[in-house]
Protein backbone atom coordinates (compact mmCIF):
# COMPACT_ATOMS: atom_id res chain seq x y z
CA UNK A 1 0.00 0.00 0.00
CA UNK A 2 1.41 3.39 -1.02
CA UNK A 3 2.11 6.06 1.58
CA UNK A 4 -0.61 8.42 0.30
CA UNK A 5 -3.26 5.70 0.36
CA UNK A 6 -2.24 4.57 3.82
CA UNK A 7 -2.38 8.18 5.04
CA UNK A 8 -5.85 8.58 3.53
CA UNK A 9 -6.92 5.33 5.22
CA UNK A 10 -5.62 6.71 8.52
CA UNK A 11 -7.63 9.92 8.04
CA UNK A 12 -10.79 7.89 7.36
CA UNK A 13 -10.61 5.67 10.46
CA UNK A 14 -9.76 8.62 12.72
CA UNK A 15 -12.40 11.01 14.04
CA UNK A 16 -13.61 12.83 10.92
CA UNK A 17 -14.04 16.57 10.45
CA UNK A 18 -17.24 18.02 9.06
CA UNK A 19 -15.80 18.40 5.55
CA UNK A 20 -14.59 14.79 5.29
CA UNK A 21 -17.85 12.93 4.79
CA UNK A 22 -16.18 9.57 4.16
CA UNK A 23 -14.51 9.68 7.56
CA UNK A 24 -17.66 10.99 9.23
CA UNK A 25 -19.66 8.19 7.62
CA UNK A 26 -17.18 5.63 8.92
CA UNK A 27 -17.46 7.05 12.45
CA UNK A 28 -21.25 6.97 12.33
CA UNK A 29 -21.17 3.38 11.05
CA UNK A 30 -18.94 2.24 13.93
CA UNK A 31 -21.10 4.04 16.51
CA UNK A 32 -24.19 2.46 14.95
CA UNK A 33 -22.63 -1.00 15.24
CA UNK A 34 -21.71 -0.39 18.89
CA UNK A 35 -25.31 0.59 19.64
CA UNK A 36 -26.51 -2.47 17.70
CA UNK A 37 -24.30 -4.70 19.87
CA UNK A 38 -25.74 -3.06 22.97
CA UNK A 39 -29.29 -3.68 21.73
CA UNK A 40 -28.51 -7.34 20.96
CA UNK A 41 -26.88 -7.89 24.37
CA UNK A 42 -29.95 -6.46 26.13
CA UNK A 43 -32.61 -8.03 23.89
CA UNK A 44 -31.16 -11.55 24.15
CA UNK A 45 -31.86 -11.52 27.91
CA UNK A 46 -35.63 -11.60 27.21
CA UNK A 47 -37.48 -14.90 26.69
CA UNK A 48 -39.34 -13.64 23.62
CA UNK A 49 -35.97 -13.12 21.85
CA UNK A 50 -35.56 -16.86 21.16
CA UNK A 51 -37.20 -16.78 17.67
CA UNK A 52 -34.74 -14.05 16.62
CA UNK A 53 -31.64 -15.50 18.26
CA UNK A 54 -30.12 -16.86 15.04
CA UNK A 55 -30.63 -13.57 13.20
CA UNK A 56 -29.23 -11.54 16.08
CA UNK A 57 -26.19 -13.82 16.39
CA UNK A 58 -25.52 -13.34 12.66
CA UNK A 59 -25.73 -9.56 12.98
CA UNK A 60 -23.44 -9.66 15.99
CA UNK A 61 -20.90 -11.76 14.06
CA UNK A 62 -20.89 -9.23 11.20
CA UNK A 63 -20.31 -6.29 13.54
CA UNK A 64 -17.56 -8.14 15.41
CA UNK A 65 -15.79 -8.87 12.11
CA UNK A 66 -15.97 -5.16 11.29
CA UNK A 67 -14.47 -4.35 14.70
CA UNK A 68 -11.64 -6.81 14.05
CA UNK A 69 -10.99 -5.32 10.59
CA UNK A 70 -10.92 -1.82 12.06
CA UNK A 71 -8.41 -2.93 14.69
CA UNK A 72 -6.12 -4.36 12.02
CA UNK A 73 -6.36 -1.14 9.98
CA UNK A 74 -5.43 0.89 13.05
CA UNK A 75 -2.37 -1.30 13.58
CA UNK A 76 -1.34 -0.82 9.94
CA UNK A 77 -1.69 2.98 10.13
CA UNK A 78 -0.32 3.37 13.69
CA UNK A 79 2.82 5.03 12.27
CA UNK A 80 0.72 8.14 11.53
CA UNK A 81 -0.76 8.14 15.03
CA UNK A 82 2.75 8.04 16.53
CA UNK A 83 4.89 9.74 13.84
CA UNK A 84 7.92 9.97 16.13
CA UNK A 85 8.11 6.14 16.44
CA UNK A 86 9.09 3.46 13.96
CA UNK A 87 6.37 1.30 12.36
CA UNK A 88 6.75 -1.67 14.69
CA UNK A 89 7.08 0.49 17.80
CA UNK A 90 4.05 2.57 16.77
CA UNK A 91 1.94 -0.58 16.41
CA UNK A 92 3.01 -1.80 19.86
CA UNK A 93 2.28 1.62 21.39
CA UNK A 94 -1.23 1.48 19.96
CA UNK A 95 -1.78 -2.10 21.19
CA UNK A 96 -0.92 -1.19 24.80
CA UNK A 97 -2.81 2.13 24.76
CA UNK A 98 -6.23 2.46 26.41
CA UNK A 99 -8.04 2.74 23.06
CA UNK A 100 -6.09 -0.20 21.65
CA UNK A 101 -6.96 -2.46 24.58
CA UNK A 102 -10.65 -1.46 24.46
CA UNK A 103 -10.89 -2.06 20.72
CA UNK A 104 -9.12 -5.43 21.05
CA UNK A 105 -11.56 -6.52 23.76
CA UNK A 106 -14.43 -5.34 21.55
CA UNK A 107 -14.05 -8.38 19.29
CA UNK A 108 -11.57 -10.84 20.88
CA UNK A 109 -13.92 -12.29 23.57
CA UNK A 110 -16.36 -13.29 20.81
CA UNK A 111 -13.83 -15.71 19.28
CA UNK A 112 -12.07 -16.95 22.45
CA UNK A 113 -14.82 -19.51 23.38
CA UNK A 114 -13.97 -21.35 20.14
CA UNK A 115 -10.49 -22.07 21.52
CA UNK A 116 -11.37 -22.15 25.24
CA UNK A 117 -14.94 -23.52 25.61
CA UNK A 118 -14.70 -23.80 29.40
CA UNK A 119 -14.37 -20.02 29.74
CA UNK A 120 -17.31 -19.10 27.50
CA UNK A 121 -19.29 -17.38 30.28
CA UNK A 122 -16.36 -15.27 31.43
CA UNK A 123 -15.48 -14.27 27.86
CA UNK A 124 -19.09 -13.28 27.22
CA UNK A 125 -18.91 -10.85 30.14
CA UNK A 126 -15.93 -9.11 28.49
CA UNK A 127 -18.15 -8.12 25.56
CA UNK A 128 -19.52 -5.37 27.75
CA UNK A 129 -16.19 -3.61 27.11
CA UNK A 130 -17.58 -2.62 23.70
CA UNK A 131 -19.67 -0.01 25.48
CA UNK A 132 -16.45 1.85 26.35
CA UNK A 133 -16.05 2.60 22.64
CA UNK A 134 -19.00 4.96 22.94
CA UNK A 135 -16.50 7.40 24.42
CA UNK A 136 -15.52 8.08 20.79
CA UNK A 137 -18.49 10.48 20.83
CA UNK A 138 -16.39 12.62 23.18
CA UNK A 139 -14.37 13.74 20.16
CA UNK A 140 -17.41 15.50 18.71
CA UNK A 141 -18.56 17.37 21.81
CA UNK A 142 -16.42 19.82 23.74
CA UNK A 143 -18.85 19.67 26.70
CA UNK A 144 -17.83 16.04 27.36
CA UNK A 145 -14.18 17.00 27.02
CA UNK A 146 -14.63 19.70 29.67
CA UNK A 147 -15.66 17.05 32.23
CA UNK A 148 -12.42 15.16 31.64
CA UNK A 149 -10.35 18.34 31.90
CA UNK A 150 -11.98 19.30 35.21
CA UNK A 151 -11.46 15.84 36.73
CA UNK A 152 -7.84 15.85 35.57
CA UNK A 153 -7.16 19.29 37.05
CA UNK A 154 -8.75 18.34 40.40
CA UNK A 155 -7.48 14.76 40.59
CA UNK A 156 -5.23 15.39 43.62
CA UNK A 157 -8.06 16.87 45.70
CA UNK A 158 -10.47 14.13 44.62
CA UNK A 159 -7.99 11.38 45.50
CA UNK A 160 -7.41 13.00 48.89
CA UNK A 161 -11.14 13.06 49.65
CA UNK A 162 -11.52 9.44 48.54
CA UNK A 163 -8.61 8.47 50.83
CA UNK A 164 -10.31 10.17 53.78
CA UNK A 165 -13.58 8.37 53.01
CA UNK A 166 -11.79 5.00 52.85
CA UNK A 167 -10.09 5.61 56.21
CA UNK A 168 -13.43 6.54 57.76
CA UNK A 169 -15.08 3.41 56.30
CA UNK A 170 -12.45 1.04 57.67
CA UNK A 171 -12.38 2.62 61.12
CA UNK A 172 -16.18 2.76 61.45
CA UNK A 173 -16.54 -0.86 60.28
CA UNK A 174 -14.14 -2.06 62.99
CA UNK A 175 -15.91 0.02 65.67
CA UNK A 176 -19.37 -1.27 64.64
CA UNK A 177 -18.11 -4.87 64.57
CA UNK A 178 -16.88 -4.56 68.16
CA UNK A 179 -20.16 -2.95 69.28
CA UNK A 180 -22.57 -5.37 67.57
CA UNK A 181 -20.78 -8.70 67.20
CA UNK A 182 -21.72 -10.02 70.64
CA UNK A 183 -25.43 -9.21 70.07
CA UNK A 184 -25.68 -10.07 66.33
CA UNK A 185 -22.91 -12.60 65.62
CA UNK A 186 -24.71 -13.90 62.54
CA UNK A 187 -25.04 -10.36 61.07
CA UNK A 188 -21.75 -8.72 62.13
CA UNK A 189 -19.79 -11.94 61.80
CA UNK A 190 -16.52 -10.27 60.81
CA UNK A 191 -15.00 -6.91 60.00
CA UNK A 192 -16.11 -7.19 56.37
CA UNK A 193 -19.77 -7.20 57.50
CA UNK A 194 -19.09 -3.97 59.34
CA UNK A 195 -17.40 -2.59 56.21
CA UNK A 196 -20.53 -3.32 54.13
CA UNK A 197 -22.63 -1.48 56.72
CA UNK A 198 -20.15 1.45 56.67
CA UNK A 199 -20.27 1.71 52.88
CA UNK A 200 -24.06 1.71 52.70
CA UNK A 201 -24.30 4.22 55.55
CA UNK A 202 -21.55 6.66 54.53
CA UNK A 203 -22.80 6.73 50.95
CA UNK A 204 -26.36 7.34 52.24
CA UNK A 205 -27.70 4.21 50.53
CA UNK A 206 -28.88 2.34 53.62
CA UNK A 207 -30.16 -1.00 52.27
CA UNK A 208 -31.42 -2.07 55.71
CA UNK A 209 -30.01 -5.60 55.50
CA UNK A 210 -27.47 -4.80 58.24
CA UNK A 211 -28.20 -2.34 61.04
CA UNK A 212 -27.25 -1.88 64.72
CA UNK A 213 -29.62 -2.90 67.52
CA UNK A 214 -27.66 -1.85 70.60
CA UNK A 215 -27.92 1.68 72.00
CA UNK A 216 -24.19 2.32 71.51
CA UNK A 217 -24.34 0.96 67.98
CA UNK A 218 -27.29 3.18 67.05
CA UNK A 219 -25.66 6.29 68.51
CA UNK A 220 -22.49 5.51 66.56
CA UNK A 221 -24.61 4.85 63.44
CA UNK A 222 -26.20 8.31 63.73
CA UNK A 223 -22.76 9.92 63.96
CA UNK A 224 -21.49 7.99 60.93
CA UNK A 225 -24.62 8.91 58.93
CA UNK A 226 -24.04 12.64 59.50
CA UNK A 227 -20.36 12.25 58.65
CA UNK A 228 -21.31 10.34 55.50
CA UNK A 229 -23.47 13.20 54.22
CA UNK A 230 -20.56 15.63 54.67
CA UNK A 231 -17.91 13.32 53.23
CA UNK A 232 -19.87 12.56 50.06
CA UNK A 233 -20.39 16.29 49.57
CA UNK A 234 -16.63 16.94 49.47
CA UNK A 235 -15.95 15.44 45.99
CA UNK A 236 -19.11 17.12 44.71
CA UNK A 237 -17.89 20.50 45.93
CA UNK A 238 -14.45 19.94 44.41
CA UNK A 239 -15.92 19.16 40.98
CA UNK A 240 -18.33 22.11 41.20
CA UNK A 241 -15.43 24.44 42.00
CA UNK A 242 -13.50 22.97 39.08
CA UNK A 243 -16.32 23.71 36.63
CA UNK A 244 -16.65 27.27 37.96
CA UNK A 245 -12.89 27.84 37.55
CA UNK A 246 -12.92 26.39 34.05
CA UNK A 247 -15.74 28.59 32.74
CA UNK A 248 -14.37 31.64 34.60
CA UNK A 249 -11.07 31.09 32.80
CA UNK A 250 -12.85 30.80 29.43
CA UNK A 251 -14.81 33.99 30.14
CA UNK A 252 -11.59 35.81 31.07
CA UNK A 253 -10.15 34.90 27.68
CA UNK A 254 -13.11 36.56 25.97
CA UNK A 255 -13.01 39.68 28.15
CA UNK A 256 -9.28 40.32 27.73
CA UNK A 257 -9.06 39.82 23.97
CA UNK A 258 -10.20 41.54 20.82
CA UNK A 259 -11.64 39.78 17.77
CA UNK A 260 -11.59 41.33 14.33
CA UNK A 261 -12.05 40.50 10.67
CA UNK A 262 -9.01 39.28 8.72
CA UNK A 263 -8.37 38.48 5.05
CA UNK A 264 -5.74 36.45 3.26
CA UNK A 265 -4.32 35.88 -0.21
CA UNK A 266 -5.42 32.76 -2.07
CA UNK A 267 -3.02 31.00 -4.43
CA UNK A 268 -4.23 28.05 -6.48
CA UNK A 269 -1.61 25.49 -7.51
CA UNK A 270 -2.55 24.66 -11.10
CA UNK A 271 -1.13 21.90 -13.30
CA UNK A 272 2.54 22.56 -13.99
CA UNK A 273 2.92 25.04 -11.12
CA UNK A 274 6.54 25.05 -9.83
CA UNK A 275 5.33 24.52 -6.27
CA UNK A 276 3.47 21.29 -7.10
CA UNK A 277 4.91 18.19 -5.35
CA UNK A 278 7.19 20.38 -3.21
CA UNK A 279 7.34 20.35 0.57
CA UNK A 280 6.37 23.54 2.41
CA UNK A 281 9.92 23.96 3.75
CA UNK A 282 11.22 24.06 0.15
CA UNK A 283 8.97 26.90 -1.06
CA UNK A 284 10.67 30.24 -1.90
CA UNK A 285 8.37 32.34 0.28
CA UNK A 286 9.42 35.95 0.84
CA UNK A 287 10.04 37.13 4.43
CA UNK A 288 6.81 37.84 6.32
CA UNK A 289 4.67 35.67 4.02
CA UNK A 290 3.55 32.26 5.33
CA UNK A 291 1.08 29.57 4.32
CA UNK A 292 -1.69 29.67 6.93
CA UNK A 293 -3.85 26.78 5.69
CA UNK A 294 -4.20 24.54 2.63
CA UNK A 295 -7.66 23.96 1.17
CA UNK A 296 -7.55 20.54 -0.56
CA UNK A 297 -10.88 19.46 -2.03
CA UNK A 298 -13.14 19.12 1.05
CA UNK A 299 -10.28 19.19 3.56
CA UNK A 300 -8.56 22.05 5.34
CA UNK A 301 -4.94 21.25 6.28
CA UNK A 302 -2.72 23.12 8.72
CA UNK A 303 0.68 22.81 6.98
CA UNK A 304 3.92 21.58 8.49
CA UNK A 305 7.40 21.67 7.02
CA UNK A 306 7.05 18.21 5.43
CA UNK A 307 3.55 18.84 4.03
CA UNK A 308 3.59 18.24 0.26
CA UNK A 309 1.79 20.73 -2.02
CA UNK A 310 -0.39 19.01 -4.63
CA UNK A 311 -1.91 20.21 -7.89
CA UNK A 312 -5.35 21.70 -7.28
CA UNK A 313 -4.50 22.89 -3.75
CA UNK A 314 -5.65 26.34 -2.66
CA UNK A 315 -2.97 27.94 -0.50
CA UNK A 316 -4.11 30.62 1.94
CA UNK A 317 -1.18 33.02 2.41
CA UNK A 318 -0.80 35.78 4.98
CA UNK A 319 -0.82 39.03 2.99
CA UNK A 320 -3.18 41.50 1.31
CA UNK A 321 -6.88 40.78 1.43
CA UNK A 322 -8.59 38.56 -1.14
CA UNK A 323 -12.12 37.18 -0.92
CA UNK A 324 -13.63 34.12 -2.51
CA UNK A 325 -16.07 31.54 -1.23
CA UNK A 326 -14.01 28.55 -0.07
CA UNK A 327 -15.90 28.11 3.21
CA UNK A 328 -12.88 28.72 5.46
CA UNK A 329 -13.70 30.64 8.63
CA UNK A 330 -10.76 32.61 10.04
CA UNK A 331 -10.58 34.79 13.12
CA UNK A 332 -7.99 37.11 14.57
CA UNK A 333 -7.52 37.15 18.35
CA UNK A 334 -5.40 39.90 19.99
CA UNK A 335 -4.03 38.94 23.43
CA UNK A 336 -4.12 41.73 26.00
CA UNK A 337 -2.04 42.00 29.17
CA UNK A 338 -4.43 40.15 31.51
CA UNK A 339 -5.54 37.48 29.05
CA UNK A 340 -5.49 34.01 30.65
CA UNK A 341 -3.53 32.61 27.69
CA UNK A 342 -0.56 34.97 28.14
CA UNK A 343 2.45 32.98 29.39
CA UNK A 344 0.93 29.59 28.51
CA UNK A 345 2.23 27.11 25.95
CA UNK A 346 -0.03 26.05 23.07
CA UNK A 347 -0.57 22.57 24.53
CA UNK A 348 -1.82 24.11 27.80
CA UNK A 349 -4.64 26.16 26.24
CA UNK A 350 -8.34 25.53 26.89
CA UNK A 351 -9.13 25.45 23.19
CA UNK A 352 -12.04 23.82 21.40
CA UNK A 353 -11.49 20.62 19.43
CA UNK A 354 -13.13 22.42 16.51
CA UNK A 355 -10.58 25.26 16.61
CA UNK A 356 -6.99 25.25 15.37
CA UNK A 357 -4.32 27.86 16.02
CA UNK A 358 -2.55 28.20 12.66
CA UNK A 359 -0.35 31.30 12.98
CA UNK A 360 0.94 33.89 15.47
CA UNK A 361 1.81 37.45 14.52
CA UNK A 362 4.36 38.80 17.01
CA UNK A 363 5.47 42.30 16.12
CA UNK A 364 6.91 42.12 12.61
CA UNK A 365 7.36 38.35 12.74
CA UNK A 366 5.01 35.55 11.63
CA UNK A 367 5.30 32.34 13.69
CA UNK A 368 4.00 28.86 12.91
CA UNK A 369 2.96 27.57 16.37
CA UNK A 370 3.79 24.22 17.91
CA UNK A 371 2.97 22.70 21.28
CA UNK A 372 5.93 24.38 23.01
CA UNK A 373 5.26 27.88 21.66
CA UNK A 374 4.64 30.26 24.60
CA UNK A 375 2.13 33.07 24.05
CA UNK A 376 3.07 36.65 24.93
CA UNK A 377 1.22 39.89 25.60
CA UNK A 378 0.31 41.58 22.31
CA UNK A 379 0.40 38.40 20.21
CA UNK A 380 -2.13 38.29 17.37
CA UNK A 381 -3.45 34.74 16.92
CA UNK A 382 -4.94 33.45 13.68
CA UNK A 383 -7.55 30.77 14.42
CA UNK A 384 -9.26 28.39 12.03
CA UNK A 385 -12.58 27.35 13.57
CA UNK A 386 -15.60 25.25 12.66
CA UNK A 387 -17.51 26.43 15.72
CA UNK A 388 -19.68 29.51 16.10
CA UNK A 389 -18.05 31.90 18.56
CA UNK A 390 -19.92 34.83 20.02
CA UNK A 391 -18.90 38.25 18.67
CA UNK A 392 -16.59 36.65 16.07
CA UNK A 393 -16.66 37.75 12.43
CA UNK A 394 -16.76 35.03 9.77
CA UNK A 395 -14.31 35.63 6.92
CA UNK A 396 -14.71 33.97 3.51
CA UNK A 397 -11.23 33.65 2.10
Amino acid sequence: MSGSRKKRLFDIIQIGYYGDWVSRGFDLMIIGMILTNLFIAVFLTFDNAKPYRELLNTIELITVIVFAAEYILRLITAEYLYPESKKGVAAVRYMVSFNGIVELLAFLPYFLPVFFPSGAVAFRMFRVVRLLRLFRINAYYDALNVIGDVIKSKRDQILSSVFIIMVLMVSSSLVMYNLEHSVQPEVFCNAFSGFWWAVSTLLTVGYGDIYPVTAAGRIFGIIITFLGVGMVAIPTGILSAGFVEHYTRMQAVKEHSEESDIRFVRLRVEEGHPWADCEVRELPLPPGLLIAVIHRRERVIVPRGDTVILEGDNLILGGEGYQEDLGITLKELVLKEHNAWVGLRIRELDISRKTMLVMIRRGDRMLIPNGDTKLENGDILLLYTKKNIRDAMEVDV
